[in-house]
């Protein structure tokens, strides 16, 4: 139940937020106990980023091959879109569709569930828990600009530069966020615990 730490490498200039500025929580009390469910809370929030981070890495790959010519943006488009669960209520365009829904379900579930309960938890979250919620958003804008580029190189093929901008900053926003959700969160999901429909 270790999260996941942040590299500090980024592949873009571009920088949508200021890390210095996060909020962060108090150290837990060094006599604090987790029960053994609580574990797995914090071990499955560490789990589904990781299984997030493998499907980034699978995007980056696919990017890679369509900009050598491997595979072709519509083939591209089709492997996506068959990468990961779906949403219905998250259209935004062909392209990076099915990782978008993976995200928005995630980040859903966190802003309507996860976040409400960590706040009636523990009143010192509630700056990190508002942060995460700004940066929910940021991540959906930098999804939607990916999912523009992609678009974009559809309809005019060969120019890769906007393509792989939009992928490093969705690298480096993503991995910056999931690490900082990690460090702040874990621990007081394995503490508290949490299921859906929990009532406190």
């Amino acid at each position: 139940m270790f999260p996941t730490v942040d590299s500090g490498v980024r592949l873009s200039e571009t920088r949508l937020w200021d890390e210095t500025t996060r909020p962060t929580r108090s150290e837990s009390p060094a006599d604090v106990t987790y029960s053994a469910v609580g574990r797995l809370v914090g071990s499955h929030l560490i789990a589904v980023h990781d299984h997030l981070r493998e499907e980034l890495e699978k995007i980056r790959r696919l990017v890679e091959s369509v900009e050598l010519g491997i595979v072709s943006p519509v083939d591209a488009i089709d492997s996506l879109d068959r990468f990961t669960i779906r949403q219905n209520n998250w259209i935004v365009g062909a392209y990076c569709a099915a990782y978008y829904r993976m995200i928005a379900l995630h980040h859903g579930l966190e802003d309507a569930e996860v976040f409400p309960h960590l706040r009636t938890c523990e009143a010192q979250l509630e700056p990190v828990i508002d942060r995460l919620g700004e940066e929910h958003t940021v991540i959906h804008d930098v999804l939607e600009g990916l999912d523009r580029a992609l678009v974009e190189l559809v309809a005019n093929p060969g120019d890769f530069a906007e393509l792989r901008r939009a992928t490093d900053i969705l690298t480096d926003t993503l991995l910056s966020h999931l690490a900082y959700e990690e460090l702040e969160l874990v621990e007081p999901l394995a503490r508290y615990g949490f299921y859906i429909g929990q009532v406190r």
